[in-house]
């Protein structure tokens, strides 16, 4: 998201373009582009950007206090390096947001606007696509869109706001140890349950959500548990 592709668009304040460039780290961290433990300040993102330095200092605040960054006054910015038992804990927490999520949507089943879950469902179409063909970068965004869609659903945005964060933060733990991987194609590796969950909703089969959940999870875990062994080797 280069500047110039923003100017395109007509002015922006400074509120909107502290926003994209928000976004636009993100999806960098998120893309492996900025790789863990590696230092910039933000002199070389503005460059980078072409921007001023106030917004992009306001960014890196911002993912700084999402736990995307670490900071340091005098070398700068990186990203977060998670340890492996940081991941499992996240991983639980998840969990736990999402079981209470869905545990209100399956008290409001039957008011479940039609329109919403159409779109909910097409977020796990695409994600399911996505994480068949072992396409990490799409799967990253319909994963992070499906959960968010689900979550406001039961309207109350901080709760949505903290599982998208938990979400984030797995992925940056992630993505460059799945990238380091050959093949993500099939195999388990990415996980494929969105649409089994989208089902499970829409029959109102809470503890069919819990089932494919408890899979997603264990499945986290057990990958987790060989990273440390390979870690301690």
């Amino acid at each position: 998201m280069p500047a110039s592709g923003a100017a395109t668009r007509g002015p922006v304040n400074r509120s909107t373009l502290r926003q994209q460039l928000t976004d636009a780290l993100r999806d960098e961290v998120l893309a492996g582009r900025m790789q863990c433990g590696r230092e910039f300040t933000v002199k070389q993102i503005a460059e980078q950007y072409e921007v001023s330095a106030t917004p992009v200092r306001e960014a890196l605040v911002d993912l700084a206090a999402q736990g995307l960054l670490t900071s340091d006054q005098h070398k700068g910015f990186k990203v977060r390096e998670y340890s492996v038992e940081e991941y499992r804990g996240m991983v639980e927490a998840r969990r736990l947001v999402i079981e209470g999520v869905h545990h209100r949507l399956a008290i409001a089943a039957g008011d479940l606007p039609p329109d919403r879950l159409a779109v909910l469902r097409r977020r796990a179409e695409e994600a399911g696509r996505a994480a068949g063909a072992g396409d990490l970068d799409v799967l990253i965004g319909y994963d992070l869109r499906f959960w968010r869609e689900l979550a406001t659903m039961i309207g109350n945005p901080h709760i949505a706001d903290f599982l998208h964060q938990l979400r984030v933060r797995c992925w940056v733990f992630s993505v460059p140890r799945l990238r380091a991987e050959r093949d993500l194609r099939g195999g388990g590796r990415l996980w494929n349950g969105y649409e089994e969950v989208v089902a499970a909703l829409v029959r109102c089969d809470e503890e069919a959500v819990y089932e494919v959940l408890a899979r997603h999870d264990a499945a986290a875990l057990e990958w987790s548990r060989g990273l440390a062994g390979a870690a301690e080797a």
